[in-house]
This record gives C-alpha cells, structure tokens and sequence, in this order.
C-alpha cells in the first residue's frame, strides 16, 4: 500500500517541490554567469548528479521543466534528466534527455502525443535554443536520417506501453533550428556510463538504505502490535501511525530506485 501510494499521489507533490527548488536554483546561475555549460564544473570535477543543467519547454504540450544531470532513478525522482554522454542541448551533437511517464509527476507522459513542426525550447548556461520535431519513434521504427555536421539533435526518451508497466521506450526527435554552439571537453563515453543511467535501468547502489527502513517498518510495527495489547487500540494508532507513514513511504522511496528509471 505504501509503494502504491508513493507512486501515484506522493511522489507527484515531491516531484513538484523539487522542481521548484530547481527552478529557483538555476535561475540563480544564469543570473550570476555560473550555469554549467558542460560536463565538469570550475575546479575540472563531474557534476554531481541532480544538477541543474537546462530549462526545458514544449508548449504544445504545456511541459515545463527543469533538467538535471544524470539519468538515474534517483535524479529522474526530481524530474528529466539529460544522459551525461551526450553533449548539452544547443551544442553540436545529439544530446538525449530522459523523463518519467508516469510515476512522480510522470513530466514525459505526453511527449508521444508530438507532431513533426512542434517547437522545443530550451535554456542553458550557453543561451536559449529552439528544435523543431521531426518525429516521433517506437522500439524497431527507423531512425531519422542523419543530421548535418556541425549541427545538433534532441532526443527525448521515455518509457512505452501501459502506465505502470512499461514495455519498451519512445523516443522523440528534434532537430536545432539555430546554429550550435561549441561543447567542451571531459563528457564521459559511452562505456564508462553507469549502467544505473542507461535507458529503463534500475539503481541498486542503494539497497541498504532500503534495508534499513525496512527494519525500521518492522520494528514499528511489532511495537504498534505491543502498544495495541497492553494500552489501547486509539493510543496505538496515535503514537504510532506517524512512525508507520514515515517507515513505509521511505521505504517506498527506496524500492522505487529498483524499479525502470523510466516509469
């Protein structure tokens, strides 16, 4: 009951108050000059994941986002994240930003609903950029034909099929409609990306934090169980129930990071 709950209502308040608290994060940045405009901040280091890179638009849609760095479950929790081997969008390359479809705030649920001509807009360190659509693809439709040198491609993935039970990915393609801008060295390759980053991956870096909430939910309810004999069932639930809540979600939270990345 508690991982349902946490997919379908609460993950969706905790999508939004992250997306606030990044919005306000990044804004700040480009404000003061120091948005990220690749793959390493000041000092030469990765981004940590989770750091806001971009601010994406698609009117058509109402989609209004802000994107992370990173592609993990995790980040993907917060809202899009872009995949750390590919180049920034607006820089020359194809850049490939990945979003949930249905659980916290499922931001991409919409996206195959695009149609070739629709505008994508989208902010970074580097200036604003607009890609026009050029279609949209499912598991073994063909790829668009290869975009000019020097020019730059988005992708945007999320997962396909029903809801909850995603089957495959849908991919949108778009096409930069201004020149591109430079990207600097330090992406990590293909290779080296964690394999909790790939497309419909799950990230078990965490199981003991799962581990733990888990005793925890055990150990509240044995003690809810001994309360509920030796005092009453109303002072039970009220000393209680809170501590169920916040055992059960957390540990909620945690088993979702095992689930696709994309759900």
């Amino acid at each position: 009951m508690g991982l349902v709950l946490q997919l379908t209502v609460v993950s969706s308040f905790q999508q939004r108050a992250a997306q606030q608290r990044a919005f306000d994060a990044f804004r700040a940045d480009l404000a003061e000059g120091v948005a990220p405009v690749g793959p390493t901040g000041d000092e030469g280091n990765l981004l940590p994941l989770g750091t806001p890179v971009a601010y994406l638009e698609i009117p058509s849609i109402g989609l209004r986002q802000v994107v992370a760095e990173g592609t993990t479950s995790e980040v993907l929790f917060s809202g899009p994240g872009h995949r750390r081997d590919t180049p920034l969008p607006g820089q020359a390359g194809t850049s490939l930003i990945a979003g949930r479809r249905a659980a916290y705030g499922g931001p991409f649920a919409r996206i195959g609903e695009l149609d070739a001509g629709d505008t994508i807009h989208v902010t970074t360190g580097q200036g604003e950029f607009d890609y026009r659509v050029i279609g949209v693809r499912r598991a073994g439709e063909r790829q668009p034909a290869v975009y000019q040198r020097g020019s730059g491609r988005l992708v945007l993935a999320t997962a396909a099929g029903s809801a909850f039970f995603p089957s495959d990915v849908v991919w949108v393609d778009a096409d930069l409609s201004v020149p591109a801008v430079a990207a600097p060295g330090g992406r990590i390759g293909h290779s080296a990306l964690p394999g909790s980053e790939l497309l419909m991956a799950s990230d078990t870096s965490t199981l003991w934090a799962l581990a733990m909430w888990l005793q925890l939910l055990l150990a509240v309810v044995v003690g809810g169980i001994v309360a509920w004999h030796r005092w009453s069932p109303a002072k039970a639930w009220v000393i209680f129930l809170p501590a169920l809540l916040l055992a059960a979600l957390s540990a909620s939270g945690e088993f979702a990071k095992l689930l696709p990345n994309l759900l």
